[in-house]
């Protein structure tokens, strides 16, 4: 018996004259994630995706984990493949045995998409239910509150049997929405809004300002695992690795301390603008969430923001620490953050900070400072490398 990973995606099918190509995106996507497990036959029809196997040893389970990530799927399922013939689907019931052993109630569903195939809805699932029932004595049908739900999918070339299904990532696919550039510090924020984002169909870029020998090795390894965790959401992460140390001790030399971290956040909108314009990324990300910190205040975000030359998007603006926790558990980034290696936001962090600056009064703070020959340098010698799933890390 055959068996495949069937996939419905919700908002794509709202998408208009814009479906197809959305769809492909999306299938697109699906085999960069399969591509080292095997070949896959991929098919798209009435908002459904089927993912087929040509290798019937292929680990189906870290199929299903890795799918179940691909944005743009908001449910999936395993599932046999029956001809659409009602006795080769009643044979096929031993395929769900497991499932159904360890619950207690049951009730069948059936979705006939065929309109030619010759039982309509309730004779099909009457006929599975008895059926279900004569090989599971144990079971009891429920149709209002069951342990399982049963499907029977009856569509233009096969039946499909599956025992229920499974929330996928939800969003849209990942490059639908055009490419932006996260700044990634290490902490527990910023991976959360790359997720958020790459879920509304931005492929995601990252960079990272490192400040050695004031930030460790071990530090950046930190970054490039968050990256790695990032990409099973994200896909491939194009991560850039700013050198960040000749400017943070000038600031420290020439700014008063109060300015430091907005003068410091300024260097940063201004090197990550030009990285992002470099490599065809409309806006920023950053993981700022509204008081926070000192700078993330609205009138320290306004001074940073003006040195921005894209927009910036902050998805996570809104949210209060522990929402952002829920979703970096979820996403599994939360015990990477909490490493306790040190970022250069958090080595230089002034004692004082101004909470509520002036944007003058910081233009005037940083006037001593050869600002456009320092970014240039921190552009031009900036590191790059990518990094997925796969990646391993010496």
């Amino acid at each position: 018996m055959k068996e495949i990973v069937l996939l419905k995606y919700g908002e794509l099918a709202l998408k208009g004259a814009n479906r197809y190509t959305f769809e492909s995106i999306l299938v697109k996507n699906i085999r960069r994630r399969l591509r080292d497990l095997g070949d896959f036959k991929i098919d798209k029809a009435q908002s459904t995706v089927t993912v087929t196997p040509t290798d019937d040893a292929v680990d189906m389970d870290e199929v299903f984990d890795r799918i179940s990530r691909v944005f743009g799927i908001v449910a999936l399922s395993r599932s046999a493949v029956i001809e659409k013939d009602m006795d080769a689907i009643i044979s096929s019931i031993g395929y769900l045995d497991e499932a159904l052993e360890n619950v207690k109630t049951f009730k069948v569903n059936a979705k006939r998409a065929d309109k030619k195939f010759p039982l309509g809805s309730p004779e099909i699932c009457t006929q599975l239910g008895h059926h279900i029932l004569e090989r599971h004595p144990h079971l009891s049908v429920d149709v209002h509150n069951p342990d399982l739900v049963v499907w029977c999918e009856i569509r233009d070339k096969y039946a499909y049997l599956h025992a229920g299904q499974y929330a996928g990532a939800g969003g849209i696919p990942v490059g639908s929405g055009g490419k932006a550039a996260l700044l990634l510090s290490g902490g527990i924020d910023s991976p959360v809004a790359g997720y958020m984002m790459a879920k509304r169909g931005l492929e995601m870029s990252a960079i990272h300002f490192a400040s050695p020998p004031y930030t460790s090795d071990r530090a950046l390894l930190k970054v490039k695992e968050l990256c790695r965790k990032m990409s099973a959401y994200t896909g491939r992460v194009k991560l850039h690795v700013v050198p960040f140390t000749e400017i943070q001790q000038l600031i420290g030399e020439n700014c008063p301390e109060e300015y430091f971290t907005i003068i410091m956040r300024r260097f940063m909108m201004e090197i990550a603008s030009k990285i992002a314009e470099n490599n065809n990324c409309g806006a920023l990300v950053t993981g700022e969430s509204l008081g926070q910190v000192a700078s993330q205040t609205m009138q320290a975000i306004a001074c940073t923001d003006a040195a921005a030359t894209i927009p910036v998007l902050r998805p996570v603006i809104g949210m209060d620490k522990e929402e952002i926790v829920t979703i970096a558990r979820k996403i599994d980034t939360f015990e990477t953050s909490i490493l306790p290696y040190e970022d250069c936001c958090t080595v230089f962090t002034p004692r004082h900070p101004r909470t509520k600056p002036h944007l003058a009064d910081v233009i005037a703070a940083e006037s001593a400072m050869e600002r456009e020959s320092l970014i240039e340098a921190a552009v031009r010698d900036t590191e790059i490398e990518f990094i997925d799933e796969t990646t391993e890390f010496i």
